[in-house]
């Protein structure tokens, strides 16, 4: 099966009655003095080109965690351009809602060909899947003070930019895209939202375990850069990073995130979420999207949002750390988020009577990182006059003694109706419940193709969809911990 783009024509695959075109560069590759330049259009080419199997992965420091290298592996396809997506479409002639994938790993890991997104049930659904690939780490999100910043937020603009101008030719309806994501992914796209240079690219949104809280300050972002550029030996430039050979960067960067996650060094308090992100730099970010946000900036995009009960859970039981944490190291931890970790953490035993040190620090952790920032970004738009709709996936597996939790990640499977698929299998174990998949892979089809995923609005009484074992709506979940983090998020 053939399909001709603006670019030139290309033939992918079909299985099932699903057509796939995979590996479409959708920029230039992102080589040579444009390593670390903005994204410029894809290269045209005459004849039909292979589109049957992924393409390049970006260049991306390794996995910083054996333990979620081993659970949630990122594949590496070798190759000059990474900046490339997929496609999964029922029919090439028709004019389908459009779902369009972001990925997450933190900005530093990831690609859009992990095999655990396939899209083939959203296209066996009367849904266009896409997929797509974005710089990552120093290459992406490195703030240098001679080149364009954020250039990773502006591959997924260009990648969005492909879709609204190609993917008529591919079945889709531009009018009608949903742009998803998960973790940073999530993160991406609600800055994206308040982002000018995306307007009018996103008609309804569905952010997983992410927020808009994820941003640098310039200032912040300079303290990052200075502190690799003194690891590296090198000046604060492009020309200084971009001599430097791909394989001792990405060393260095997770030298450096290591030294920063770490709490040790003063310097480094006020990184406490990711050491690299976006930053708002002014004009590409013109400012933080809270702030946005309050302004009705996202107010004419549909928003699905949620995040899962216990996300911590994944940097706890696999770990070992739910078998070494003892209340001391908990106060600890607890302290580095802007806190008094003794008033904290007596405001959650009170919440939740009996928790060992390992749940608390589970559910406040993942409070603080996913749930009440998220919470908040809902809560910015309706005091803008935007509704959304929430939800939270709360499917706990038997796993690790059943200490894992609804834990970060864990839905991804269940919204790509994948659970077959071996990434993450060890989490969710082989006998996750198929119902729980179709049903969530349900809501996502149907909110892409008309807003609605079957449950209400968050609303005065801030409704929200739990998503496990039986679905039900329920009214102003863990009171207590959005009370708890009022005044700090």
């Amino acid at each position: 099966m053939e399909a001709r783009l603006d670019q030139g024509t290309f033939r992918g695959t079909r299985e099932r009655g699903v057509l796939s075109f995979k590996g479409i560069p959708y920029a230039a590759p992102p080589t040579g003095e444009h390593r670390f330049a903005a994204p410029r259009p894809p290269v045209a080419h005459e004849g039909v080109a292979d589109a049957t199997a992924y393409g390049p992965t970006v260049s991306a420091p390794p996995q910083r965690s054996a333990v979620i290298d081993a659970l949630l592996p990122d594949p590496v396809r070798p190759g000059v351009n990474g900046l490339n997506l997929n496609v999964w479409t029922p029919d090439t002639s028709a004019s389908l809602p459009v779902f369009v994938w972001i990925h997450g790993g933190g900005f530093v890991t990831g690609t859009g060909s992990t095999t655990v997104f396939d899209g083939s049930a959203f296209a066996r659904d009367g849904v266009v899947a896409v997929t797509i690939n974005y710089r990552l780490a120093a290459e992406g999100f490195l703030y240098l003070p001679d080149t364009v910043p954020n250039r990773g937020l502006l591959d997924q603009i260009a990648a969005l930019e492909w879709v609204r101008d190609n993917i008529a030719a591919l079945g889709g309806d531009p009018a009608r895209v949903t742009v998803a994501g998960e973790s940073a992914g999530a993160m991406s796209l609600l800055t994206l939202l308040t982002v000018p240079r995306a307007e009018g690219l996103v008609r309804r949104a569905i952010a997983q375990s992410g927020d808009g809280h994820h941003v640098h300050t310039a200032e912040e972002a300079r303290l990052f850069t200075s502190e690799l550029c003194a690891e590296l030996g090198v000046p604060h430039s492009v020309r200084g990073v971009s001599g430097v050979p791909a394989d001792r960067l990405h060393a260095a960067t997770n030298e450096v995130i290591g030294r920063v996650a770490a709490g040790k060094d003063p310097r480094f308090a006020r990184f406490r979420r990711l050491a690299m992100q976006p930053v708002v730099d002014g004009e590409i970010v013109p400012r933080h999207p809270l702030d946005a946000v309050r302004d009705g900036a996202t107010n004419a995009v549909e928003l699905l949002i949620g995040t899962n009960a216990d996300e911590y859970g994944l940097f706890c039981a696999p770990t070992g750390l739910a078998d070494t944490l003892d209340e001391r190291t908990l106060a600890a931890t607890v302290a580095r988020l802007g806190v008094d970790p003794v008033a904290m953490i007596e405001r959650y035993l009170a919440g939740l009577p009996g928790a060992t040190a390992a749940e608390l620090y589970v559910a406040i952790q993942s409070d603080w990182f996913c749930h009440v920032p998220a919470v908040r970004y809902v809560e910015a738009r309706r005091a803008a006059g935007a509704e959304s709709h929430v939800y939270e996936f709360a499917w706990r597996p038997d796993t690790y003694g059943g200490r894992l939790g609804a834990c970060h990640t864990l839905e991804i499977p269940f919204v790509f109706d994948t659970l077959d698929n071996p990434w993450g299998i060890a989490l969710r174990g082989p006998d996750a419940p198929r119902e729980l998949a179709t049903r969530t892979h349900g809501a996502w089809v149907d909110f892409v193709a008309g807003g609605d995923p079957g449950w209400e609005v968050y609303g005065e009484r801030r409704k929200v969809r739990q998503l496990g074992s039986r679905a039900g709506t329920v009214e102003n979940p863990g009171a207590f911990r959005l009370e708890a983090w009022e005044g700090v998020i």
